[in-house]
Parts: structure tokens; C-alpha cells; sequence
């Protein structure tokens, strides 16, 4: 029987909390997600205020991070390549997103799955990815 390791609620709860915490001190909305190994939504926050295009920002930035094993921003980054770049469309799902704020939260090399944040600026919104990763991650 095939087996896979991915995040489940309480890592998405843990992951929610701290970068919660983290836009409340900075008085920022944004929205929040955290998929599984498939990429598929464990949970969403969308704060007050945050704009609704946000909200599926951050679940596709989760999804791309999740089945690609690498940060959202990397993927775009490779698609948008003046030499080596391709059509995102070539990944064949709609969710495959480019912008940076999706990071995987990786365990013995494997992605388990991710978390995103939307509604920032890119490097603040895989800053705030990142602590809930290392939120995650340090409850191992």
C-alpha cells in the first residue's frame, strides 16, 4: 500500500496562529492558506479587509508550492525565463500560480505540503509564509 506524509489540521491551525499574530501586530490583511501534499486546502483565513482576489491568490500560491516542492515565486521565476521559460499553462491546472508568497514545508526532502499568504507585497507575503512553515516545522 502506497503511503504518503502530509500536513493535517493541527499544522495548519499552528501555521494560521503565528502568522495571524504576526499581520495583527502589523495591521496588514491578508489571506492565509495551507494545503496537504496534494495541494488541496486544509484551511483558509481571509482577514477583515482583505481584498477577495486574495483569497484564491494564496490557495493557488499554496497548491503550486505543494505539488512543485519549491517556493510559488520559483515557479514563475522558471515560466517567465527570457531562455528556458514556458507557458504556465503547460503545468495543466488552472491553480499553477507564479507569484512569490507560497512555500512548502518539506520533510526529509519531500514536500508534505505548503503555506501561503496573499495580500502583501511578495517578499512579505513569503515572509509571513515562512514563519508558519517554521511553525510547523518546529512542532515536527
Amino acid at each position: 500500500m502506497y503511503q504518503i506524509s502530509t500536513l493535517g489540521s493541527a499544522d495548519a491551525q499552528r501555521a494560521i496562529a503565528v502568522i495571524e499574530a504576526e499581520v495583527a501586530r502589523l495591521h496588514a490583511p491578508v489571506a492565509i492558506a495551507v494545503v496537504d501534499a496534494t495541494g488541496e486546502l486544509i484551511a483558509l483565513l481571509r482577514l477583515d479587509g482583505t481584498p477577495l482576489a486574495c483569497i484564491q491568490n494564496a490557495a493557488n500560491k499554496a497548491f503550486t508550492a505543494a505539488r512543485q516542492g519549491k517556493p510559488s515565486r520559483e515557479v514563475g521565476k522558471a515560466v517567465r525565463d527570457p531562455v528556458t521559460g514556458f507557458d504556465i499553462a503547460y503545468y495543466a491546472d488552472r491553480r499553477y500560480i507564479g507569484w512569490g508568497g507560497g512555500v512548502p514545508v518539506k520533510v526529509g526532502g519531500k514536500a508534505v505540503g505548503a503555506v501561503a499568504v496573499s495580500g502583501l507585497s511578495e517578499d512579505d507575503d513569503a515572509r509571513l509564509a515562512q514563519l508558519g512553515v517554521d511553525a510547523i516545522l518546529a512542532q515536527g
